[in-house]
């Protein structure tokens, strides 16, 4: 039985260990992780910050180790030998080139795929989706925002008052392309890539509303965009005009942005495990279907892992590359906390930031509530509820969502990466530390989970 499949490799051919793949590392590949005292002591200077590396750099603390940290240590107990951002400044080698094939291949060839010298990760390539919080923007009425006027979004980060703009930073948007005649995007160079087959251009709105509040300049409608002063943008389109796309677009999609200088790589997408069940449902009895789909579910999380770890890796030597992804919708906080979700693929992967919604608290707009909808456990949260940004056609929309939220952080950490870069200090691993210490959770009411807000809504630099 013939499927896609996302094929990662090297080229740097390594021993391979039957747990993690072919290109572990072992002998002549990536180098092990250092001492983990010396990681630590690491992480506490460049940030001060009372977090393990995982918050920093992971899950938002769901598996609790750092990739590289050896099997039975303190810090771990999963050995994948895989570089992490936080342990890069202590590699004496350089780290190999990677490559994403995608490849149609039958399910009895995979052991020959995954055991090749120069493998890193093999994974089926599953559907991906839209998040459902996400509303159809047909019907929508445009929403005015007055002149001069900034979005209740661009002024809770303090965007508004930041003395940075995001000039001088690359931001990639994967999502559903964009409307680049909108006023919002005058005066940027907008460089698409189309990874749909349908042609450049944004039916469903959902990327041009997501690049609208990263980057959207300000014009007769106010200001919409976090860092208006972005001057180039990648627009990789992975969701086509039904709202649906595959893990295979997302991974060439996000090594397209990295090669072409991306410091900040932006997505709203999830994966549609009720697609991924259904089709394999199609072909198999119900029982082996559930299996082999949890069984590419795996595989794809860890994929992403090993393509972002070693994308954020290799740029300690080239353009610094970091990947904000929403934390999914799939939560009911007003039917109760056994509705809550946890984040969703691929944000729940190593390597991702993952971004949860809040919005005005009910009955007190001066503090902030997390949204009923945002999944449980992210990394960080930023605003997404009644977003107001461009639409396509030319006007703005207001949007809720955590795809809405993501963006915001997107946004702000380009405002952080101008002024490390303005200090020459731009590199993943500061970015992503300068994101974390600057949220705030003092703005929150009374009684919030921090399982729920994670290190806080992030805040804009100030000096």
């Amino acid at each position: 039985m013939k499927a896609e499949y996302i094929v990662l490799r090297t080229n740097q051919g390594n021993t391979r260990d039957v747990f993690t793949g072919a290109a572990t590392g072992r002998d002549g590949g990536y180098p092990l992780a250092p001492d983990p005292a010396s990681a630590q002591d690491f992480l506490r200077n460049i940030g001060n910050l009372a977090a393990s590396p995982n918050d920093l750099f992971g899950s938002g603390g769901r598996s609790g180790r750092l990739i590289g940290a050896p099997a039975g240590s303190a810090i771990g107990a999963e050995s994948a030998f895989l570089p992490t951002p936080a342990l890069t400044p202590f590699m004496a080698a350089p780290v190999p080139a990677v490559k994403i094939e995608v490849k149609t291949l039958e399910r009895n060839a995979l052991p020959y795929v995954s055991s090749a010298a120069d493998v890193l990760a093999v994974a089926e390539s599953v559907p991906i989706s839209l998040l459902k919080e996400v509303h159809d923007m047909s019907g929508a009425v445009a929403v005015p925002l007055a002149l001069g006027h900034a979005s209740w979004g661009v002024q809770a980060v303090r965007a508004d008052t930041s003395p940075y703009d995001g000039r001088g930073i690359v931001v990639a948007v994967l999502d559903t392309g964009i409307d680049r005649t909108h006023p919002a995007f005058a005066g940027i160079e907008l460089i698409e890539e189309d990874f749909t087959d349908e042609g450049n251009g944004d039916v469903l709105g959902h990327g041009t509303h997501c690049a609208g509040t990263i980057f959207g300049r300000a014009g007769p409608f106010g200001r919409i965009g976090i860092a208006p002063g972005v001057q180039r943008a990648l627009i990789g389109k992975i969701i086509g005009s039904k709202g649906g796309g595959t893990s295979a677009r997302l991974a060439k999609a996000m090594e397209w942005a990295a090669e072409n200088g991306a410091n900040v790589i932006s997505m709203s997408v999830g994966i549609d495990f009720t697609a991924l069940a259904k089709r394999m449902e199609d072909r198999l009895p119900e029982r082996v279907a559930m299996s082999r789909a949890l069984e590419a579910y795996r595989a794809t999380v860890r994929l992403f892992e090993t393509v972002t770890l070693s994308i954020k890796a290799k740029s300690v030597f080239g353009s610094p590359s970091i990947f904000i992804a929403a934390a999914g919708n799939d939560t009911d906080r007003t039917a109760g906390p056994e509705y809550e979700l946890s984040v969703t693929p691929p944000a729940n992967s190593e390597g991702f930031m993952s971004v949860g919604a809040v919005g005005h608290a009910e009955g007190n707009t001066s503090r902030m509530a997390v949204a009923r909808f945002s999944n449980t456990g992210p990394n960080i949260c930023a605003p997404g509820v009644d977003i107001v940004s461009a639409r396509p056609g030319g006007d703005l929309v207001a949007m809720s969502g955590t795809s809405m939220a993501a963006p915001h952080v997107a946004g702000v950490a380009a405002l952080w990466a101008e002024k490390l870069k303005r200090q020459g200090q731009l590199n993943a691993m500061l970015l992503s530390a300068n994101l974390f210490a600057s949220a705030s959770t003092a703005v929150f009411v009374p009684g919030f989970d921090l399982y729920d807000t994670g290190a806080g809504m992030v805040q804009a630099p100030q000096v």
